[in-house]
């Protein structure tokens, strides 16, 4: 993976920058991944990061001063940056062990750092605040982002149409979740929530679109009053003829222009502003204090309706998942093949995935950049292959491939880790570590109000065993037909929210073993409830898994496992082969026989 700006170009660009913050009378200047609507896929006319480094994974921050630069990544995305940032321009830190504030405390004593207030939440800039006064540092604001001054020919934002989601997918009526919300706000004594992430905007109205890449989201804003109206703030070239049928008279479509006027008129409200320091712009937050608006800081009203699917949203899932596993099979049964027949690269791999998933005509497209890596590829957590990093699948290798779909009635998200000939004793012990962990999260039993960070120990206490450990969380939520990574649910020492049924997580704990090979499973589940049993004192709940395709037993040492797990995985199987074998022609339908035999 190489960096798609070169070492001089990032140099230039990085001295003009810092002549820009001179003359503005800058010492420094933040450069987060972001956009104004905090989303974690950021369109190209948004991605002010990759312009400076080079980088192109989704979670970066750059810290700039006059003689130096720090870039910030978590463990995701570590190994990629190291590839791709220019090493004598910017120091490489795992945000996970230095933080942003820690590190401007050591090095930006008595400076004036600019950032701009609409590409940082309010909750980060008040603790970046805190933690610069007690060097007698400070953050000021800027009206014209630096870099979009410097940035010539920058990509024009997206204006993909909006499109109504009909309600045979999303299962409930916009005007049913207007209502829900409204009186939530009327209980909470709040006159209305102001809505900065496009997913729940989406999601509250039953709309999609396509200005964010894998995602069909349209960005835009909009607030919900408690009488259940709706002002929605979006470009007007984005409308298509019909949406305000569909929306309502409830619904009033303002140009985005209007957004920031419409915050000044909250502020004349008798009742508090529900808004989310955690999620909105650091700019829109900022404009609701300076009308003495009464603020009610507090979660996104639609953020946990919108992850607990209602019982049409997870049939949909299954769908979505029954045609994506027929798809995957009819490439692994591809790959098997054709492996040592004709060169097979990570790209034509990728490529050959998306062709069979297309033949379905629900399909729209990935839910994310595929990635395909082989051999030491797969230890990138993020890999994406180039032609300048394509790789041939070769014996001995193992082969690392995390995709999803996105159906217009779900979104897919699976990982398989697949030997490419026969794997070594080592690669099949951790292998088979990762397979345990993933069993013991799926077969999880657990009382209502427990969170994600009770059961995250149960994917790696295997590796731990031994002292091994994965640097990324073991699960995330999932939208339907929204964003493949989806709050406020997660399986991480970060998973502070109780699971509830409803919500759909991956279960994807790994190893990656830098310069050799990488291994990660992946299934989505739902959270369901448990039947009650006799004598049970609390409410249980469990998992559903979504996922159907075959395990590589050839990774599996099945000396490691125990009879319940060996059972587990058999059942999986069974359930796979059943379920897929009438969507799939005879030759692939072999393949699933073979690959799902009983250990």
């Amino acid at each position: 993976m190489k960096d798609s700006l070169s070492s001089g170009e990032c140099a230039n660009r990085l001295q003009v920058l810092r002549d820009e913050l001179a003359r503005q009378e800058l010492d420094g200047f933040l450069v987060p991944m972001a956009d104004e609507y905090q989303s974690e896929y950021v369109p190209e006319s948004a991605q002010r990061l990759t312009f400076l480094s080079g980088f192109t994974g989704s979670a970066g921050f750059i810290a700039i001063l006059k003689d130096k630069a720090a870039f910030f990544t978590d463990g995701r995305y570590t190994l990629q940056a190291s590839r791709q940032i220019a090493p004598e321009l910017f120091t490489l830190f795992d945000s996970g062990t230095k933080t942003i504030s820690e590190w401007l405390t050591e090095n930006a004593g008595g400076m004036t750092i600019g950032y701009d207030p609409w590409l940082h939440t309010d909750e980060s800039i008040e603790r970046l605040k805190k933690a610069l006064a007690k060097v007698n540092a400070k953050l000021v604001p800027v009206e014209r982002n630096a870099i979009d001054t410097i940035w010539h020919n920058r990509p024009a934002p997206p204006t993909a149409p909006v499109y109504a989601y009909d309600l045979a997918y999303a299962g409930k009526s916009a005007t049913d979740k207007r209502a829900q919300i409204a009186a939530d706000l009327k209980k909470a004594d709040c006159a209305a929530a102001v809505i900065t992430d496009p997913a729940s905007v989406a999601w509250l109205l039953n709309i999609r679109g396509g200005d964010v890449p894998n995602t069909p989201l349209p960005l835009s804003f909009a607030i919900i009053f408690d009488t259940g109206k709706v002002k929605w703030f979006v470009d007007p070239r984005k409308v298509t003829g019909g949406l305000q049928k569909h929306l309502g008279a409830e619904v009033d479509i303002e140009h985005t222009e209007q957004f920031l006027h419409a915050l000044d008129q909250l502020g004349k409200a008798d009742k508090a502003i529900r808004i989310d320091p955690t999620e909105s712009a650091n700019q829109i937050v900022e404009r609701l204090r300076t009308t003495m608006a009464k603020l009610n800081f507090g979660d996104d009203p639609c953020v946990l309706p919108k992850a607990c699917k209602n019982s049409t949203e997870l049939e949909g899932m299954r769908g979505a998942h029954r045609r994506d596993g027929a798809a995957l099979v009819k490439f692994l049964s591809w790959l098997d093949r054709t492996l040592f027949v004709e060169p097979i690269t990570e790209i034509t791999a990728e490529e050959k995935l998306a062709g069979f998933r297309s033949m379905n005509n629900l399909y729209r497209g990935p839910s994310f950049d595929t990635i395909s890596g082989a051999g030491p590829h797969g230890a990138i957590v993020h890999y994406r292959a180039t032609p300048a990093t394509d790789r041939k699948l070769e014996s001995g290798q193992l082969y690392l491939l995390d995709s999803g779909g996105q159906y217009m009635d779900g979104t897919t998200d699976v990982t398989r880790t697949i030997a490419i000939g026969i794997p070594g004793n080592e690669q099949r012990d951790r292998f088979t570590r990762v397979l345990k962990g993933h069993i013991a999260l799926a077969n999880i039993r657990f009382p209502q109000d427990t969170t994600g960070s009770e059961l995250d120990v149960l994917a790696r206490q295997y590796l731990w065993a031994i002292g091994l450990d994965y640097n990324h969380g073991t699960g995330h939520g999932v939208g339907n037909y929204l964003g493949v990574h989806e709050g406020p649910q997660s399986i991480s020492r970060r998973g502070k929210v109780a699971l509830k049924p409803g919500m759909v997580v991956s279960n994807e704990p790994g190893y990656y073993k830098t310069g050799a090979y990488g291994i990660r499973i992946e299934n989505l589940q739902a959270v369901t409830e448990i039947v009650e049993t006799a004598g049970s004192e609390k409410k249980m709940l469990g998992f559903e898994t979504l996922t159907l395709v075959p395990i590589d037993r050839k990774l599996i040492d099945v000396t490691m496992l125990t009879e319940s797990e060996i059972d587990w995985l058999n059942t999986y199987h069974t359930r796979v082969r059943e379920t897929l074998r009438p969507s799939v022609d005879d030759v692939t339908a072999k393949w699933l026989e073979s690959a799902t035999t009983r250990l």
